[in-house]
């Protein structure tokens, strides 16, 4: 089928924003979906309150950004924390400030956003095509779709992938496309983990007794980076809050040395002298956990993480006790599976892309979401980059469009 509509690969943020901004300018859209609903990852990341961006000047809002220069920085920059607000209220989704400077929409969800959305895109004449997979380019250069009526074939006017990364393959997002982009001669740069857990060697005290245990008032760093959040003790490590904040960097570490260290403050309100001033204050005759626990209310999970990590001997001197637990190392032996991770870095290379998001190799095809290399933090800062890549990639095939109509 020879179409003059545009044909959106992906049903998650970016494809949608793309579909957003062409049927907002009266070009006919086609989205197709391989799942059997539209936005499947979008509706997780949602499901305990949609964090769809946050607040902060455009300076440090880039700065969350592993890539903050460059292309990049100039799409997040045009669409921001203030432009997803406005998008939302125009959805008639008000927008709320969580205390820690995170967006949500007023009711929390993402599903009442969703549904408001797919209804004004399919009010604008925007076909959505479930279970359709992508499975490449056809000899002429149309794409090839797997659906429940066979083999589809679409030559649009123009393409729009937003095939998101390579984690969460049962909402949709395998990475599968990637090897038909190298077949094709695309630069494409490995999967990696983001936002990520990792692995541990725990003692069996640790791992029977603490797995799902939460690690709350404490900071952690890495790589020159601190972060004040709690965390969680798996299993077979850590992970959530600050340890996906530090993601990027241990797992770069992890990828050169083999194993990182992930430096834990548990008290830190307290400074080292007062520790160790508490500690030589307790009672000698006090065991060692009484002593942590009376003179410093250190119990539970943070006081096996102290015992798990420290030398043991260095425990009874309340200076060196105190330096311990002020900078307490965990080392780190590994990620989690790639389909574990929150997101994935990698993806179509920067190099292989033009100014609009344009295959460079193959002219009227556009890249956006996270299928294009760049990494991300949670907190609102992957969805609104989805979003922003989306728009641009719609304004890409807008020119694209009217160059090869002048």
């Amino acid at each position: 089928m020879t179409t003059d509509r545009v044909a959106i690969i992906g049903s998650g943020p970016a494809g949608l924003m793309a579909a957003e901004v062409l049927s907002q300018a009266g070009v006919g859209v086609d989205v197709y979906e391989a799942m059997p609903s539209a936005g499947r990852k979008f509706l997780m990341a949602g499901k305990s309150g949609l964090n769809i961006s946050h607040t902060g000047s455009a300076h440090d809002f880039l700065m969350r950004y592993h890539d903050y220069s460059g292309l990049f920085a100039d799409q997040v920059g045009a669409f921001g924390p203030d432009e997803v607000t406005a998008w939302m209220e125009g959805l008639g989704m008000p927008a709320h400030v969580g205390p820690t400077g995170r967006i949500f929409p007023q009711s929390m969800k993402a599903s009442p956003l969703l549904r408001a959305w797919l209804r004004r895109l399919a009010e604008r004449g925007v076909g959505l095509h479930l279970k359709h997979r992508w499975t490449g380019w056809a000899p002429d250069g149309a794409l090839t779709f797997d659906s429940p009526k066979g083999e589809v074939t679409v030559s649009p006017a123009a393409t729009v992938f937003a095939l998101g990364g390579g984690s969460w393959r049962r909402l949709g997002s395998d990475g599968a496309w990637a090897s038909l982009f190298e077949q094709a001669g695309i630069d494409v740069t490995p999967f990696k983990p983001s936002n990520c857990g990792f692995t541990v060697d725990w003692s069996d005290r640790i791992r029977e007794r603490f797995a799902g245990a939460p690690v709350k008032g404490v900071q952690l760093s890495a790589g020159g980076q601190a972060t004040r959040e709690e965390f969680a003790v798996t299993a077979r490590g850590v992970e959530s809050g600050g340890v996906y904040t530090l993601s990027a960097g241990l797992r770069d570490e992890i990828e050169v040395a083999g194993s990182a260290t992930l430096w834990l403050d548990l008290l830190p309100d307290m400074d080292a002298s007062e520790i160790a001033k508490r500690l030589a204050a307790a009672p000698a005759k006090q065991s060692l956990s009484n002593r942590l626990r009376k003179a410093l209310k250190l119990t539970g999970v943070k006081a096996a993480l102290l015992f798990e990590c420290a030398d043991r001997e260095a425990l009874n001197d309340p200076a060196r006790a105190a330096d311990a637990i002020k900078a307490l190392p965990l080392k780190l032996t590994g990620t989690v599976p790639l389909d574990e991770a929150i997101s994935t870095a990698g993806g179509v290379a920067w190099n292989a892309l033009d100014d609009q998001l344009m295959l460079k190799a193959k002219p009227g095809h556009f890249c956006a979401g996270e299928m294009i290399a760049w990494d991300a933090p949670t907190g609102g800062y992957l969805i609104t980059a989805c979003m922003a890549t989306g728009r641009a990639a719609g304004r890409g095939v807008l020119e694209w469009l009217g160059r090869r109509g002048a």
